[in-house]
């Protein structure tokens, strides 16, 4: 049986088809025209922009999170935060400089207000916010969705030090002091 490509024919058809035809001097071609090279620039730095805020916000999963129950303390601390200053957060005497009420907010909504808060919290250069994210009032199968997710995003978002549940006068078991890394 004879191979397809020992034609004699099928080589001379292709050479015949590369007449002309010159080696490139580089192996990278530029395939975009000169005009449109700026536009296309702009319009990759402003998907790139938008992919890198995005990435922020979806770094926080809305999926299924443990439930933790409405009246339960929130305790929370990376590694690193001096024990000495985990008291005086949670005794409420670090003064907190901004605050984000989350009542009304869907779960969805939610995340994307507190991870905008707290970049913008970090670039104003606060050291200690509140997050109020309320309490459910048991009533048999309402739970505490929104204090169990901000529980784990807070876990999750840089530059957050540690954070704990606030003081009654400001909000108790339905609020948070959140520590911030200070930027240099």
């Amino acid at each position: 049986m004879k191979d397809q490509h020992d034609n004699p024919n099928d080589e001379q058809s292709f050479l015949d088809a590369m007449e002309g035809v010159s080696r490139h001097k580089h192996d990278k071609a530029d395939i975009v025209p000169a005009a449109n090279k700026e536009k296309l620039n702009t319009l990759y730095r402003r998907q790139a922009a938008t992919l890198e805020e995005e990435k922020v916000i979806d770094g926080l999963s809305d999926e299924a999170v443990e439930l933790v129950e409405s009246s339960e303390e929130l305790l929370f601390a990376n590694p690193g935060v001096q024990l000495r200053v985990l008291k005086r957060l949670k005794q409420g005497h670090i003064p907190w400089e901004q605050g984000l009420d989350l009542h009304g907010y869907s779960v969805e909504q939610a995340r994307d207000q507190l991870s905008r808060f707290i970049l913008d919290a970090r670039r104003n250069k606060c050291r200690c916010i509140i997050v109020i994210h309320g309490k459910a009032h048991s009533s048999g199968s309402e739970q505490a969705l929104l204090k169990s997710y901000v529980n784990e995003w807070l876990k999750r978002l840089t530059g957050v030090l540690a954070f704990c549940s606030a003081q009654a006068k400001d909000g108790g078991a339905g609020a948070l002091y959140v520590l911030l890394k200070r930027e240099k």
